[in-house]
């Protein structure tokens, strides 16, 4: 319980952020209006900082011989996941190549989903390493899902401003390979994914019904 809330506060953080003018420019998030706009910037930045202290101090707090494992793991993807949002910035109006929007997906969005992933196995016992590669891939059919919705759903569904990554100029795989091809790229990714939890059998249905939520969601 204690690295899901961790991972949640991270999580957070990462929206609060992402959705500066500095950054997104968002005025909602969840249908409600961003932290800068309820508020302001200032306080945004101050509610990202804090949100991450407190994840790890919150964390480390566990006398759980394991606490110290799952802290390294999240702060290890929380950077790649800085990494990505960098990439993903320098990226906006120009012409990335496809390998090149991948890396970018997997760090900005796969490292952090990657992470849950592998925590979870962790925390139950297992290697962290054997499902990494699938949280992998989780994390970008769940990118390449955000960037379709972005393209083919509206506002109100969304519950942030759709078509904002188009009139951004952003680097995403359905700009460069289209909507179809896109979809079928996440499906792939997914059915990868599925591959890996295969074994466990009955025990993983519940982790299978998350991963097929990935592509199954409308917001």
């Amino acid at each position: 319980m204690r690295f899901a809330v961790a991972m949640e506060a991270v999580h957070t953080y990462s929206l609060v952020h992402d959705d500066l003018p500095a950054m997104d420019d968002d005025d909602l998030r969840r249908g409600r209006p961003t932290v800068h706009k309820a508020f302001d910037e200032a306080t945004a930045i101050l509610v990202g900082d804090a949100l991450q202290s407190l994840a790890f101090a919150h964390l480390l707090g566990s006398p759980d011989v394991r606490a110290a494992a799952l802290a390294r793991l999240l702060a290890e993807n929380a950077y790649l996941m800085v990494e990505g949002q960098a990439r993903d910035m320098d990226g906006e109006h120009a012409k990335l190549a496809e390998a090149e929007v991948l890396e970018l997906m997997r760090t900005k969005t796969g490292a952090l989903l990657a992470s849950s992933v592998a925590g979870g196995a962790l925390c139950a016992g297992a290697d962290a390493g054997d499902v990494y590669p699938a949280g992998l891939k989780l994390g970008l059919a769940f990118q390449i899902a955000d960037d379709l919705l972005d393209l083919t759903a509206d506002t109100a569904t969304l519950g942030k401003r759709a078509g904002k990554d188009a009139a951004a100029g952003k680097s995403t795989l359905p700009a460069i390979i289209g909507i179809e091809a896109s979809r079928g790229r996440a499906e792939e990714l997914l059915d990868e994914a599925l591959a890996v939890f295969a074994p466990l059998g009955p025990r993983a249905d519940a982790l299978r019904a998350l991963a097929r939520y990935v592509l199954s969601r409308k917001k």
